[in-house]
């Protein structure tokens, strides 16, 4: 691993530390499992106080690839990462991004849309009688009169994540965690008000029945309809707000 450059102010140096640490887990020079030197150790290695290191650690800790011990044994370990763990870390920081960045609706959209599109084909020929179950469900709860806004955007949601957990590829599951989790809630937000239920609940039909049928085809056509007609209801959703403020 490289030195800290000690010319650096103490929060770079902490971040370089991590860095290598980093780089030295990620490329294969540290296995999971195994035991990083001490605090004491570290701060030899990198030359800067043992409350830099500590720093470092922490932001190693926070992206969950090492995992502190205490006791007689203890230290500071590689961790091994959870898919789930990874999974819910990319939702969260996929959210804040897009809350943080004011990425606009229309870019949200083309992303999430896109994405699922790719997933469709492999959908089509890998869905499974649960996965067509579980899409099927999420139909039926979005057709309950009495259902509010937030439980129809959840089972929006759960209903977008059948479809890509339908590809059963956890790549691409995991890669579409952002897209679906993040960007949906997002996107449903602004459009919730303006939205047709019967209309939504008709075009997730439309998929699902591809789907069963393993028609990539008709399921790619049911996205570009439901990604149509997203667009249109945030334009609208803009163009009201943006009369209302002038």
């Amino acid at each position: 691993m490289k030195t800290a450059d000690p010319a650096q102010p103490r929060q770079d140096l902490s971040a370089q530390i991590a860095q290598a640490i980093r780089d030295a887990i990620v490329e294969g020079r540290m296995i999971t499992g195994e035991r990083l030197p001490s605090e004491a150790e570290l701060s030899e290695q990198f030359g800067v106080s043992r409350s830099t290191v500590r720093e470092a650690l922490k932001r190693l800790a926070a992206q969950s690839l090492i995992r502190t011990q205490r006791g007689a044994f203890g230290g500071a370990f590689v961790n091994r990462l959870s898919y789930q763990g990874a999974y819910s870390q990319h939702i969260t920081t996929s959210t804040l991004l897009l809350s943080m960045n004011a990425v606009s609706f229309e870019t949200a959209c083309e992303a999430r849309y896109t994405l699922e599109r790719a997933c469709a084909p492999l959908a089509a020929r890998r869905r499974t009688d649960d996965s067509l179950a579980t899409m099927r469900a999420e139909i039926a709860r979005q057709s309950q009169p009495g259902l509010s806004d937030e439980a129809f955007c959840a089972s929006d949601v759960a209903l977008h994540r059948a479809l890509v957990d339908a590809a059963d590829n956890p790549v691409l599951s995991y890669q579409l965690a952002g897209a679906v989790e993040a960007m949906q809630p997002l996107m449903n937000m602004i459009t919730f008000t303006a939205r047709s239920r019967g209309e939504i609940v008709g075009l997730h039909a439309a998929l699902t029945d591809a789907l069963e049928h393993q028609d990539a085809p008709a399921a790619d056509t049911a996205l570009h309809r439901l990604e149509a007609y997203t667009l249109s209801l945030g334009r609208d959703v803009m163009a009201t707000r943006a009369r209302k403020s002038t």
